[in-house]
C-alpha cells in the first residue's frame, strides 16, 4: 500500500514537471529587432569614368566587432552588447557592401564588381572595420565607425609599388536619440 502511494505521488510529482516545463507555462520568448544601415548617396559626382575596373574585397573587421550584436561601450576599457537589438549582418559585410554599392552608383569607374564576379580587375579596394560601436556619454550617445581602406593596382607585381592609397577614415556621428534605432541612423551618417 504504501509502494502504491509514493507511486501516486512520483506520477504527480513527473506530471506536474512536465507541465511547468511543456504546457505553456513559460513566458513568450521576447522578439529580436535587427538594424541596419539605410541612406542614400546625397552628392552628385560630376567627374570623367575612369577606365578602370575595381575589385571590392571583403572588408576584415576588429575581433572585438567581428559579431551581429550591436556593441556599446559605457566606460574605457569596458564593451558590452544589446540581448534583444542585433544588427541585421555583421558590421563588415554592411560596410563592404554599401562601399560597393556607393562606389557603382557614383559613376566614377567602368565597373565595380565584388569577389564573387570573374572579371579580372584592374584595381582592388580592400579594407578593415577598426571600429563600429555606441559610444554612451552622460548626455548623449554617438555611433563610432573608423575604417582603413587600401586601393592596389593589380597590374603591378612589386608589391610595394602595388599600393596606391592607403587611408583611415573615423566618423562620429552624435545620436539623435538614446536607443538602437537612433544608433542606426547615426551609424548610416556615418557611411
Amino acid at each position: 500500500m504504501r509502494h502504491t502511494i509514493t507511486l501516486k505521488y512520483n506520477a504527480i510529482f513527473i506530471f506536474i514537471f512536465f507541465m511547468s516545463g511543456c504546457g505553456g507555462m513559460r513566458q513568450p520568448a521576447h522578439p529580436i529587432d535587427h538594424y541596419t544601415l539605410e541612406y542614400t548617396l546625397s552628392k552628385e559626382i560630376n567627374a570623367v569614368t575612369l577606365p578602370v575596373v575595381i575589385q571590392v574585397q571583403k572588408f576584415q573587421i576588429s575581433p572585438e566587432y567581428n559579431t551581429n550584436n550591436i556593441i556599446y561601450r559605457e566606460d574605457p576599457l569596458k564593451r558590452n552588447h544589446y540581448a534583444y537589438h542585433k544588427w541585421r549582418a555583421n558590421p563588415s559585410d554592411l560596410v563592404t557592401y554599401f562601399i560597393t554599392r556607393d562606389l557603382n552608383q557614383s559613376s566614377l569607374f567602368t565597373s565595380v564588381v565584388s569577389v564573387k564576379n570573374r572579371m579580372v580587375p584592374t584595381h582592388i579596394l580592400e579594407g578593415t572595420v577598426d571600429e563600429f560601436f555606441e559610444k554612451d556619454q552622460q548626455q548623449s550617445w554617438e555611433a563610432v565607425l573608423t575604417v582603413r581602406i587600401s586601393l592596389i593596382d593589380n597590374n603591378i607585381s612589386d608589391v610595394v609599388k602595388r599600393v596606391l592609397f592607403q587611408k583611415q577614415y573615423f566618423q562620429s556621428e552624435k545620436c539623435p536619440e538614446k536607443n538602437p534605432q537612433a544608433l542606426a541612423d547615426a551609424m548610416s551618417r556615418n557611411m
